[in-house]
C-alpha cells in the first residue's frame, strides 16, 4: 500500500517532490496502517525494526497473529473504527511472539482520511521516559528508607545491646543444653544489629565529596575483586571506550555500586555454568539529559556504564520494584543491595535502570562527568 503518490513540498523556496512513503521511513517512530479485516496494509521502517520482522512478511500477516491475543493494542484500533475518533493511549505494553519480550509504548490511534476502515497506528517507545519515571520512585524509596534507618538505630540497638549483655551473663551461669540457647540469642541480636547496621547506610545525607574519578578504574578493580573471588567461575569481559572522560563522583562509594552489581551477575548466572559471562562497558553519550525536579534545570549524564550478565533473568513481578528495599529473590537475601546502589547513584546526580531478558540482563549507570567549580579553576590558574 502507499500512502502518497507523490508530495510537493516547499523548502525555502525550492520545490522539493518526496514520495509518501519515503517520509514516512524517515520517522524514527514505528507506524503501520492495518486493514479493516485486521491484515497489515503498510510498515515503515521503523516498523520493521521494532517488530523485527520485513515489510514483506508484516503484510502478510494479520495483527492478532503480530501481537499476542487480548493485547491493548487491538482493543484501541477496534475502538478507532467504532468511533471514528482518534485515540491516544500511553504505557501500553506490546507482547510480539516476534520480539520475544514487552515493550511499553505509547500508541496514537486514527482512521485514514480516505479509507475510514483502515486504522493509522504510531507507536512511540518510551525507554527513557520510564527511566526517569522509575529513577525518582527509587529515590522517594530510597529517602523513606532514610527515615526508618534512623527510628531503627535508636529504637532497637540500644535494647538488643542489653538483650545481648544479658545472654552473656547467663551463658557463664548455665549448663551444656541451656549454653546452646543462650548462644542462639547472641548470634540472633548480632545478625539484626548487622541488618541495622546496613539499613543506616541510608540515613546518611552529608554531602558526598566529589572528585574527578576514572571509572575504568574503578571497574577493573572491581573485576580484579570478582576475579579472584566470587566471580572466579565467569568470564569477565570489557568493552570501554578509552576516551572516556572522569566521572563527578566518589571511587570508594562507586566501587560499592558496581561491585554489588558484578556480585549480582556473578550469582544470577550460578555456579555451574560453564558459559557464563559478564560484559563491562562504557560508552560516551552527549544527547542524555535529565530535567531536575522543581527547576528548569538540566542535568547532563553523558557517561554510560553497562554491566550484562548471561544469568537467569529477573521474574517480569519484580521488575517494576527491584530497586525498592526489601525486594529480592536471594534466600536469606536483605533486599537492601540494590535499594542502596539505586540511593549512590542518585547521590551522584545519575540514574540507574534495569532490562532483563532470560540469558541477558543489563543494569544502566549514567552519570554526570566531572566539571571543574569555575572559583576553583581561576584559583589554580592564579597559582600557576
Amino acid at each position: 500500500m502507499s500512502l502518497s503518490s507523490g508530495t510537493d513540498i516547499n523548502l525555502s523556496g525550492e520545490e522539493l517532490s518526496i514520495n509518501g512513503d519515503t517520509l514516512l521511513n524517515m520517522l524514527p517512530h514505528p507506524i503501520m496502517v492495518v486493514a479493516n479485516n485486521d491484515f497489515i496494509l503498510f510498515a515503515n521502517t521503523a516498523a520493521e525494526i521494532f517488530f523485527q520482522t520485513s515489510t514483506a512478511i508484516l503484510k502478510k500477516m494479520t495483527l492478532e497473529e503480530l501481537i499476542t491475543s487480548g493485547s491493548p493494542l487491538s482493543s484501541l484500533v477496534d475502538q478507532v473504527r467504532r468511533s471514528r475518533a482518534t485515540v491516544n493511549e500511553y504505557g501500553i505494553e506490546v507482547d510480539s511472539p516476534k520480539v520475544g519480550h514487552k515493550q511499553l509504548v505509547d500508541v496514537y490511534g486514527a482512521t485514514v482520511p480516505d479509507s475510514p476502515d483502515n486504522v493509522l497506528i504510531i507507536l512511540q517507545q518510551r525507554t527513557m521516559a520510564q527511566m526517569i519515571e522509575r529513577q525518582l520512585t527509587h529515590r522517594a524509596a530510597a529517602r523513606s528508607v532514610s527515615g526508618l534507618a534512623s527510628v531503627l538505630a535508636h529504637e532497637i540497638k540500644n535494647p538488643l545491646s542489653g538483650i545481648k549483655g544479658a545472654a552473656q551473663l547467663l551463658e557463664s551461669s548455665v549448663d551444656d543444653q541451656d549454653r546452646t540457647l543462650t548462644q542462639l540469642v547472641i548470634n540472633e541480636t548480632d545478625r539484626i544489629c548487622a541488618l541495622v547496621d546496613r539499613m543506616e547506610v541510608f540515613g546518611d545525607e552529608r554531602p558526598m565529596a566529589l572528585e574527578p574519578v576514572n571509572i575504568h578504574d574503578v571497574l577493573d578493580h572491581v573485576k580484579n575483586i570478582a576475579q579472584n573471588g566470587f566471580g572466579s567461575h565467569v568470564s569477565i569481559v570489557e568493552n570501554y571506550d578509552p576516551s572516556l572522560p572522569a566521572v563527578s563522583g566518589s571511587r570508594d562509594k562507586l566501587i560499592q555500586v558496581f561491585l554489588n552489581l558484578v556480585k549480582n551477575a556473578c550469582e544470577a548466572i550460578g555456579s555451574q555454568r560453564q558459559d557464563g559471562k559478564i560484559v563491562l562497558t562504557t560508552a560516551f553519550r552527549p544527547g542524555i539529559r535529565l530535567s531536575v525536579p522543581g527547576s528548569r534545570a538540566r542535568i547532563s549524564l553523558p557517561l554510560d556504564i553497562l554491566i550484562e550478565d548471561n544469568g537467569n533473568g529477573i521474574p517480569d513481578e519484580l521488575r517494576p520494584h527491584l530497586f525498592d528495599p526489601f525486594v529480592t529473590t536471594k534466600n536469606g537475601g536483605s533486599g537492601l543491595g540494590l535499594a542502596l546502589v539505586a540511593k549512590i547513584v542518585g547521590d551522584h546526580g545519575g540514574i540507574i535502570e534495569c532490562d532483563s531478558h532470560p540469558r541477558n540482563t543489563t543494569f544502566r549507570v549514567l552519570l554526570p562527568m566531572f566539571q571543574q567549580d569555575e572559583e576553583e579553576l581561576e584559583r589554580e590558574t592564579a597559582h600557576d
